[in-house]
């Protein structure tokens, strides 16, 4: 691991020294495609050796490693201009061109990472030293393999803090968390429709892998551990992500969920169990809010995500999803949208999470549904989860950890109201209109500590209603 871990370090040293190379995101964006290519060579070289009938689709010329002369495995090829030439002018344009006719999803997953990602390093002899570094790791060995896939969630996470490339990372803690109560079963198709980074699928692959018994089962999870993603640079992570757990060809398709009519979602389209941290915050694109029924039109991706993870789950399927307060309330189309998901399936549990959960990217309190489609629900437990004593906040240097969720899953099974926990039943929530955003009625209103922006925020509030105030009175007046 050690080893492992200074390699990617210098790696990171030389990619800091490129002039093309402009914050987190286009670092792990250029790293990820150049270890894409490697670990996608390595598999190709044992799947050679375990089948004699097996082609790369990836041509000669291209290959991380080829019998005459290799652009990236010989540590002494080419370099500087030559190189940078050779990536930018023939590397890029062939595989994003690569033949996909045959049908061979290899393919395809190559020519849907390069077609949506780019080459930023502008120096060719940096490029050599990356290249010359990865080539200390073999990826089919499996310690090596391991050891880089444990790394990798520390270089994924660091897209937490890449601006806007934030939301495609959840934390590990909660993606385990939430994969343990779903409980997905080997046989059981398993969806992320937003799926990031991976981090949901790969949780669920090793949730599956400890009840596999043999080579079948491993198949099957390759198979029915499903995930889309439709932005170039998430793809790109995830896929690699399942490789390094082992997945050959990921099942993860490059694509917008939201970018077909919902009736196009057949029973064969139907999952088992959903795992997801959709989108919020956001406004869909392309006007794909016209791709669902007119009640549930609306611009705001959150709440058709919630839409379409209904419509996909079988009857009898489980879903464990993050979801911010602002889904919890409000009227119009939202209401309309609990209102349904309350009638479809038995929303059970809430937990309550702080807002600072997914700093530094989002500040916005967010809670984790869990639901079970096919009976309407009768009671909602909420559980609100606390900050560790003494800590103000979850932040960068101290992250929630997944111990923070040991005394949930106690509680899970043998469910008391507390002072952190408390039931409401269905007949209370119809009554406020379907608003889900219940406080724990045991809590005292607590001081509260405001960053500058929420005082800010709050000011601004506080001189729209003083102006409106204001106004009132001179029309009053006159």
């Amino acid at each position: 691991m050690s080893n492992i871990s200074s390699i990617l370090k210098s790696i990171q040293t030389i990619m800091w020294q490129d002039t093309g190379l402009n914050g987190d995101a286009q670092r792990i964006e250029q790293l990820g495609w150049m270890l894409f290519l490697k670990i996608f060579s390595d598999k190709d070289k044992e799947l050679e050796l375990l089948d004699d009938n097996y082609t790369s689709p990836i041509p000669d010329e291209f290959h991380w490693v080829k019998e005459k002369g290799n652009w990236a495995g010989d540590d002494e090829g080419m370099t500087g201009d030559e190189l940078l030439e050779f990536v930018d002018r023939k590397l890029f344009p062939a595989l994003r061109n690569i033949d996909v006719s045959s049908g061979n999803r290899r393919a395809l997953i190559v020519r849907e990472v390069f077609e949506g990602n780019n080459n930023y390093m502008k120096s060719g002899i940096n490029i050599r030293k990356v290249l010359n570094k990865l080539n200390e790791i073999d990826f089919n060995i499996a310690k090596d393999r391991h050891a880089f896939g444990e790394l990798y969630e520390t270089i994924l996470k660091g897209l937490q803090s890449a601006g806007k490339s934030g939301e495609f990372y959840t934390p590990r803690a909660i993606t385990s968390f939430i994969t343990e109560m779903i409980n997905p079963q080997l046989g059981e198709k398993i969806l992320d429709p937003a799926c990031g980074t991976g981090g949901y699928l790969t949780c669920a692959i090793e949730h599956l892998k400890e009840q596999a018994n043999s080579v079948e089962d491993r198949k099957s999870i390759a198979e029915n551990v499903i995930g889309w993603e439709y932005k170039p640079l998430p793809y790109l992570l995830a896929t690699t992500n399942l490789i390094l757990h082992d997945m050959e060809v990921p099942n993860i398709r490059f694509g917008d969920a939201l970018d077909q009519p919902l009736s196009n979602f057949t029973e064969k389209h139907r999952v088992n169990a959903i795992l997801a941290n959709p989108p919020f915050g956001g406004i869909v694109a392309n006007n794909n809010e016209n791709n669902f029924p007119q009640n549930y039109r609306t611009k705001e991706s959150a709440d058709l995500f919630l839409i379409l993870m209904i419509h996909l789950l079988k009857q009898g399927g489980r879903a464990g999803i993050v979801l911010p307060d602002g889904s919890l309330t409000g009227d119009g189309v939202k209401q309309r949208v609990r209102q349904k998901l309350l009638e479809e399936c038995n929303l059970h549990t809430i937990i309550r999470l702080p807002n600072s959960v997914f700093q530094p990217y989002a500040t916005v309190a967010t809670n984790l549904l869990f639901f079970t489609k096919g009976t309407p629900t009768k009671e909602v437990w909420y559980y609100e989860h606390r900050l560790p004593e003494g800590q103000k906040a979850y932040n960068k240097t101290k992250p929630i950890q997944p111990a923070a969720f040991n005394p949930i899953k106690t509680w899970w099974n043998d469910r008391k109201e507390s002072d952190i926990a408390w039931k409401v039943d269905i007949q209370t929530i119809i009554d406020r209109n379907y608003d889900l955003d219940i406080k724990n009625p045991t809590k005292q209103e607590e001081a509260h500590e405001y960053s500058s922006m929420e005082l800010m925020e709050l000011l601004h509030t506080s001189f729209e209603k003083s102006n409106a105030l204001l106004n009132q009175l001179k029309e009053a007046v006159k």
